[in-house]
């Protein structure tokens, strides 16, 4: 008999839409942008400057910064205070989890990055705008500047949104995404655990063979017409000083909607999976998987086509959404600890050997699988949950 649904609890969820802009109002989001930027460069390089004297550089001496900037620069005072103290605050939360990874000693690898400077070329604007920025009337999104946007309502909002992210793609198209607090839609209680391992063969390995992600490859399927793409743009590259090309811009929009509907199906088969896996078990113990780490290694182009970010990332907030209990494992030594006996071998594994043989127990069974069973091990959750059965040549025992 399955146990009662638990209550529903309130969470954050972001709803995106499509926007309308008009020439005037994307010329006002362009400069309110080109005011964001200066601010958010401003604060990196006065973070630099107090790094290399061994000085504090908090939100309280951004704040003043932007205070007193505002006062002396009339092009700054232009334009809505709201954006540019969201993105101070934004800079200082990823100045401090950089910082945090730094002091807790993780490989440089695998450390959340400094703030950089923001180019003109390179970054794309994003506005962040709190409930006293923004107003939503007659279906329209009305933000501080006389700044009015037509919204592309393609599904209602459940509640009224606390706050609001505007953004232009790489595409040129201009986005809303809503932030609106709302309930959990809880699912029945079904009893069953399931432990998560990510790789580079198949995307997400699991202690039930069918939830396992196999490796769609997306990206390498379109291979072929990326790689046209890209010869088309390098025999009318531009000469420097010069305009591009009517035929350039045409193979660069080509490559960038193939980019764009690749990235799609990865989100597509992430959101599926991860529905499936969440409705089908309680408990969930995820690696906590940074796959920033592969980018300068031989796997680098197969893990970025993996998506193994994004697919952890859609599972968290799937999780999250149903009320299911999602548990972040770290994901040191799980490639040489025994999911069975909890043994860890005297050295570690090479990506060749795809075999876990554990020298105390006798446990044979596939290196992903061990892992994904370590997995619920270090999460405290009870391997008896699993759909698992006991590898070949472990000896009989009750599970660790």
């Amino acid at each position: 008999m399955k146990t009662p649904m638990k209550a529903a609890e309130v969470i954050h969820a972001r709803y995106t839409y499509r926007l309308r802009v008009s020439a005037t109002a994307a010329a006002a989001l362009t400069a309110e942008w080109n005011r964001c930027r200066w601010i958010w460069n401003e604060c990196v390089a006065r973070s630099q400057r107090a790094h290399q004297m061994r000085e504090s550089c908090g939100s309280a001496q951004l704040d003043r910064m932007l205070t007193e900037a505002r006062k002396t620069t009339p092009w700054l005072a232009e334009g809505s205070s709201v954006p540019q103290q969201q993105l101070i605050r934004d800079f200082g939360k990823s100045r401090a989890k950089a910082l945090k990874d730094i002091k807790d000693r993780l490989p440089q690898r695998q450390r959340a990055g400094m703030p950089k400077y923001k180019t003109k070329r390179e970054a794309d604007p994003t506005l962040n705008y709190t409930r006293r920025g923004f107003r939503l009337r007659n279906d329209r999104l009305h933000l501080v500047g006389n700044i009015v946007l037509t919204v592309v309502w393609s599904r209602k909002l459940p509640d009224e949104p606390s706050s609001v992210r505007v953004y232009r793609d790489s595409f040129g198209c201009w986005w809303a995404s809503f932030v609106v607090l709302g309930p959990t839609e809880p699912m029945p209680q079904t009893g069953r655990v399931i432990g998560i391992d990510w790789g580079v063969r198949d995307t997400a390995t699991t202690t039930s063979d069918d939830h396992d992600l196999p490796h769609a490859e997306h990206g390498l399927q379109a291979k072929i017409k990326l790689a046209r793409y890209d010869r088309m743009m390098a025999r009318r590259k531009p000469k420097q000083g010069q305009a591009p090309s009517k035929g350039y811009r045409e193979a660069k929009k080509w490559r960038a909607k193939t980019h764009r509907k690749i990235a799609r199906q990865r989100q597509e088969s992430s959101r599926k999976w991860a529905k499936k896996v969440v409705r089908d078990h309680d408990a969930i113990a995820v690696e906590d998987f940074r796959p920033k780490f592969l980018a300068k290694t031989s796997m680098a182009r197969k893990a970025a086509d993996a998506a193994i970010g994004a697919t952890k990332r859609a599972l968290v907030e799937m999780g999250r959404k149903h009320g299911r209990d999602i548990r972040l494992v770290h994901p040191a030594y799980t490639t040489m600890d025994c999911g069975w006996c909890g043994a860890r071998a005297k050295h570690a594994l090479p990506l060749s050997e795809r075999t876990y043989n554990c020298v105390t127990c006798g446990a044979v069974s596939p290196r992903d699988k061990n892992s994904a069973r370590v997995m619920l091990i270090r999460a405290g959750l009870n391997p008896a949950g699993v759909d698992g059965v006991r590898p070949l040549g472990a000896p009989l025992r009750e599970a660790a």
